[in-house]
């Protein structure tokens, strides 16, 4: 079977997570039921967690037109991922696609590289069920937070000397011996001072991580009380990155949800990250990390891999998890990235003089980049040179998509796959604005075409 235009709509799965939205206040299940399916009816008293775009065998998208599966119809005609991608991953798409609806904490968790995918699925394969690395990239749609990297090691002092339950757990001589190891050297470049910083991190982590049950409940009593209590002034007033006030809030809230975990003394440890629509931050394999609400894109290489420790009530996999960490430590405003224009795009006059615009959200990796297109004026038009491999979200306003001959109205929700070596145009309809995500991979050199750089 031969596509004559690589344009294909797609039907696309949404998964029922206790953590995510529920109902129609979920984006996921909103996006979802846009496209028809004999599959879905959205339940208002059901949550919705995650749309999935892409190949993936867990929840494959599929042609709206045949029903069949997206892999099946990249697999008979390898021209629409083009000739270097088909060969290098293995006739599939090395990206997935996902819009998360999340109303409750998702688990503390990281993702593994690919030497330690592939031992964890050759180990494991019920909980590891891929042999792919997973970095991924976060772009928020609606406000969103997140715990997300270790936080610079002056923070994390601080809140060992001002919590007096986090410092039980983690034990005095560990706290101590922290505290004397990075002192004077947390903000130091030096590789050795940063080597000795990250084992001194890893000693005191494990620590905690490896508290045991009775030690954890009676800490998390303590712990609570105190945010209760103390309100502005707990740990000893927040710190340079969050209020008192906020951080016990967090505490009582994520203690609703799972009480007596080990995740409410895990967020000393990690940074406390909000996001506004736009903004992004990008996870490297084996980066720790817990999404803990929002609406958020995100886009990863293709895999399904999730180390757990905390937060759910699913397999926890404490040793891997700290075994594997890079315990790289940064302030939040390293974990953002910087979005740029996308230069690979043309904006007609009227999208250019309504200041339409498209933005790259590049991370420093070859499988996947995101552009976020919005045009704000009825007929403005872009047109995307031909690229790599793409599937394009639509997620607020009205218009068209067009490649070669075929021209598609585009809705809220709706979903294309543009195969390689495609020109798309997109055109708003409404002076609302029009908005979508595009998801794609080109193996082409320069910015905005998968570099890796």
């Amino acid at each position: 079977m031969v596509l004559p235009v690589p344009l294909i709509r797609l039907q696309c799965g949404v998964n029922s997570y206790d953590w995510g939205k529920i109902g129609n206040e979920s984006a996921a299940a909103k996006f979802a039921s846009a496209t028809p399916s004999n599959n879905l009816s959205i339940q208002e008293d059901k949550p919705y967690a995650e749309l999935w775009m892409g190949t993936h065998p867990s929840l494959p998208s599929r042609d709206v037109l045949t029903q069949r599966t997206l892999l099946e119809l990249i697999q008979e005609n390898k021209a629409l991922l083009s000739t270097e991608i088909a060969e290098r991953y293995g006739d599939k798409l090395p990206f997935l696609f996902k819009v998360l609806s999340i109303r409750k904490a998702l688990s503390i968790q990281a993702h593994p590289d690919k030497t330690l995918a592939q031992q964890l699925h050759e180990r494991d394969p019920k909980n590891y069920p891929d042999d792919n690395h997973k970095p991924e990239m976060t772009i928020a749609i609606t406000p969103f937070e997140g715990l997300c990297g270790f936080r610079p090691l002056g923070e994390i002092t601080h809140f060992l000397e001002t919590v007096p339950s986090l410092r039980k757990l983690v034990g005095e001589n560990t706290s101590k011996s922290f505290q004397t190891e990075t002192q004077g050297r947390e903000t130091s470049s030096e590789i050795e001072d940063v080597e000795r910083n990250k084992k001194a991190l890893k000693t005191t982590f494990a620590a905690l991580m490896n508290a045991d049950k009775q030690a954890i409940e009676s800490a998390s009593k303590e712990l609570l009380e105190s945010a209760h209590k103390e309100g502005g002034e707990f740990a000893g007033g927040g710190g340079p990155s969050n209020s008192g006030k906020e951080l016990s809030e967090l505490i009582i809230r994520l203690n609703e949800q799972f009480p007596n975990d080990i995740g409410l003394f895990v967020q000393f440890f990690l940074n406390y990250i909000k996001m506004q629509p736009g903004e992004a931050m990008f996870l490297k394999a084996n980066d720790i990390h817990a999404y803990l609400s929002g609406d958020v894109i995100e886009c990863m290489a293709s895999s399904d891999n999730v180390v757990r420790a905390g937060f759910t009530p699913k397999f926890k996999d404490v040793q891997t998890l700290v075994s594997m960490l890079t315990y790289n430590y940064a302030p939040i405003s390293e974990q953002k990235m910087s979005p740029v224009d996308y230069p690979y795009a043309t904006l007609s006059a009227s999208a250019y003089s309504s200041q339409s615009e498209c933005t790259l959200y590049e991370p420093p990796i070859e499988e996947f980049s995101v552009v976020k297109t919005t045009m704000k004026k009825k007929g403005a038009k872009v047109t995307f040179e031909a690229a790599g491999p793409s599937i394009i979200l639509c997620t607020e306003g009205t218009g068209r998509i067009r490649v070669g001959s075929k021209t598609e109205e585009v809705k809220l929700g709706y979903v294309f796959f543009v195969g390689a070596s495609a020109e798309t145009v997109l055109e708003s309809e409404e002076d609302d604005v029009f908005v979508c995500f595009k998801a794609f991979c080109d193996l082409s050199d320069g910015d905005g075409r998968n570099g890796g750089s």
